[in-house]
């Protein structure tokens, strides 16, 4: 019967051996991917892409709120500006 000691030796040497098996693969998969870039000339742009942009991010959105003082508008999004905070906002609407 295996002790409890036993199979954490054990443990130890499989994981030994699954990073040493590890390394070389990922050796030759290194080895591989930059033979295949050199061979068709690809670039870090062709691999990963480009920076990709959210749909949503960047774009505006109408303005709900005006304040009549300064003109300043808020579209009702995130935190609301000091002019507009804790007051009743239909005052401020844009019709």
């Amino acid at each position: 019967m295996t002790t409890y000691q036993d199979l954490l030796k054990q443990r130890d040497a499989l994981d030994a051996q699954i990073a040493e098996v590890r390394k070389g693969e990922l050796a030759n998969a290194v080895s591989q991917a930059r033979q295949l870039v050199q061979e068709f000339g690809l670039t870090a742009q062709d691999i990963f892409g480009g920076t990709r942009q959210s749909k949503v991010k960047g774009t505006t959105v109408a303005a709900k709120y005006r304040d009549p003082s300064t003109g300043a508008t808020w579209s009702g999004r995130g935190k609301p500006p000091l002019w507009i905070a804790g007051k009743d906002r239909a005052q401020f609407a844009i019709a």
